[in-house]
């Protein structure tokens, strides 16, 4: 007889059930280390839903999208804020972008094209647009595009509303509040010159959809929800679209480390992100230490 978890109407076996079916059908992989908070999530859903077995849970994902998408929302965190990870956008502003702009500065038109993969509620998206205005030179006569996609509808409905409490702006400086932001009684949005930036799209990343080339990508701590196979897999697919020279981002603990890519590795600080090399270039052994 399966044992029940305590507390809860849920059996360890049709927990089981539900994350294979996550896995499935959206890549994400809840393994033994996010156990409790999963399980707890779906007890949550279940209370919210009024369901009194786990049987009728696993029923209803099968047997309804809508159902599914509502505990993937459950289930899936959206914590975040802008400029989460101040390392990264040093890297972007002091590395990346003046980078770019010398490759760039004498095309006709002057592109700019960044994926922010797995964009969350659109903190990570705004705030590299808030970078590239800060940095760039004449930001206005350049065609930046930058596409920002996640599987969670309800994410990107709260990115393209803009609007953000007072935690999620709290590492915003002054004067980006005051270029950047409109207040809303006590919350804050991002002004038009920012949203319209951004593009935002649903996008399965488990799903191979080839999305055109890129200066830089951003997959900030989503590989971490996939199985080593996904990882790879995804890992070769950016350093296909990215073009020679550009970059690619991931999340503190996640690298390219066993993954057969042709990816310079740069350190800036406390981050480390990777180049696509220059067509006919090799790419050096070791790391490049960027002060």
């Amino acid at each position: 007889m399966t044992e029940k978890v305590v507390g809860s109407p849920v059996t360890e076996h049709e927990l089981r059930e539900v994350r294979a079916l996550i896995e499935e059908r959206s890549g994400i992989l809840f393994d033994e280390s996010r156990e409790r908070f999963f399980s707890t999530r779906v007890r949550e859903h279940m209370d919210a839903k009024q369901l009194a077995h786990g049987a009728e849970l696993v029923r209803l994902l099968r047997s309804s999208n809508v159902e599914y998408d509502a505990l993937l929302e459950r289930v899936l965190t959206q914590e975040t804020r802008f400029f989460r990870y101040p390392d990264v956008f040093q890297a972007l502003e002091k590395r990346v972008i003046p980078d770019l702009h010398m490759k760039k500065f004498w095309e006709n038109p002057r592109g700019l094209r960044v994926w922010s993969a797995g964009c969350s509620t659109g903190e990570e998206p705004y705030s590299i647009a808030m970078t590239i205005c800060d940095t760039l030179e004449f930001a206005e006569a350049w065609n930046i595009q930058i596409l920002a996609t996640d599987i969670s509808k309800q994410a990107l409905q709260h990115s393209e509303r803009g609007v953000y409490s007072r935690r999620s702006v709290e590492f915003v400086t002054p004067k980006q509040m005051e270029s950047y932001f409109s207040r809303v009684g006590d919350q804050y949005m991002v002004k038009p010159k920012i949203r319209n930036m951004v593009n935002f799209a649903p996008l399965n990343l488990a799903q191979a959809v080839y999305m055109g080339r890129f200066d830089v990508i951003f997959c900030m701590n989503v590989m971490i929800y996939f199985s080593e196979e996904r990882r790879g897999a995804l890992i070769q697919r950016f350093c296909e679209y990215l073009e020679p020279g550009g970059y690619l981002f991931l999340g503190h603990a996640e690298s390219v480390a066993n993954v057969p890519v042709k990816l310079q590795t740069i350190v800036h600080g406390d981050c480390r992100y990777y180049q696509k090399p220059l067509s006919g270039h090799k790419v050096r052994a070791g790391m490049e230490e960027m002060v």
